[in-house]
């Protein structure tokens, strides 16, 4: 069975995209394809269809089999994107303007929803013998993904968010849909339950400590690579992992320092920033979020040691794991 490079996956997939925008790029109405091919266009990591396309390739080398799931994948996350910018006022997204800063709200609020459908779309036309098992997953993990969302902005307006609160919301906003990559790759591959599930496991774990890393990028990273503002989760007011061990760890001065600049009207942006990030830096708050990042991807090692795959084959798995885990941006 042939084992794929990644570049080579990365190379097979960015084809069968591109074919995809190449038919949105003259698909009317243009009112609702050109949002959608200019989400597509923003570039991003494609994390997602590559680890559905690894997962696979654990199983089965008939790669074309498995890439209307990694289109379907992609597509998704893009649609989540595309909301999440919306509901959150963003203005940037990988240095460029937001979708619905380019065209308007009313038209990215409807790409958006035909991006979930398209989804759907290319989930149906792969040739698969489970594809009732694969739509179930697809289907629990889309709204598993809402919940998260939705958990997300309740969390803006409260103040007593937990840490299990916390790990809980990014759990569906964010690693169900890593961990559905990877499961559906080896449904799709045929490889039973056991392999799948072990595998989601790999996925969630890996997922948790993908976001908690992109909290601290979004705090403690270079804005020309991260690709966003840096502290635009502190100016949001977001209840991150670090905001929510930044207020558990505070004496009362820190704690009554850091409410009032989260409550207070936002007259200075970077004036806010510096602060939170000062106090933050007092708290020793990077510290303590890089152990916890450290221990979900500790996890993540010891499940990759007791798949039951040959080392060579499943090294791909660790080496982009790796790569997600130490990224700046």
């Amino acid at each position: 069975m042939k084992q794929y490079p990644v570049t080579e996956l990365q190379n097979l997939f960015d084809h069968e995209l591109g074919k995809i925008k190449a038919g949105l790029q003259h698909a009317n109405p243009k009112g609702l394809y050109l949002p959608v091919d200019y989400s597509l266009e923003m570039g991003g990591k494609r994390v997602r269809p590559l680890l559905l396309l690894l997962s696979f390739n654990l199983f089965s080398d008939k790669i074309e089999t498995a890439l209307p799931a990694a289109l379907a994948i992609e597509v998704f996350h893009n649609f989540t994107l595309l909301h999440d910018d919306i509901m959150d006022k963003a203005e940037m997204r990988r240095n460029q303007p937001t979708v619905h800063k380019k065209f308007s709200e009313n038209n990215a609020i409807l790409s958006g929803d035909a991006m979930a459908f398209l989804a759907y779309k290319y989930l149906l036309s792969a040739e698969m013998t489970n594809q009732a098992e694969v739509l179930q997953l697809f289907t629990q993990t889309a709204i598993e993904v809402c919940e998260g969302q939705q958990l997300d902005m309740e969390f803006e307006n409260h103040t007593d968010v937990t840490e299990t609160d916390y790990i809980e919301m990014i759990r569906l906003k964010t690693a169900v849909l890593l961990a559905c990559s990877l499961k559906a790759g080896a449904l799709i591959a045929n490889a039973g339950e056991k392999f799948a599930n072990e595998l989601y496991d790999f996925g969630i774990n890996l997922g948790l400590a993908f976001q908690l890393q992109d909290d601290l990028l979004d705090s403690f990273g270079e804005q020309e690579t991260f690709g966003k503002m840096i502290g635009g989760d502190i100016a949001a007011n977001k209840k991150t992992f670090l905001l929510i061990k930044a207020l558990e760890h505070a004496d009362n001065s820190s704690k009554t320092e850091l409410l009032d600049w989260i409550q207070k009207p936002m007259s200075n942006q970077s004036e806010k920033i510096n602060a939170v990030l000062e106090i933050y830096n007092r708290l020793n708050i990077k510290e303590l979020t890089q152990n916890k990042i450290d221990s979900y991807f500790n996890a993540c090692s010891v499940i990759f040691e007791k798949l039951e795959i040959e080392t060579s084959k499943k090294e791909c798995l660790r080496n982009i794991s790796n790569k997600m885990i130490n990224r700046i941006s």
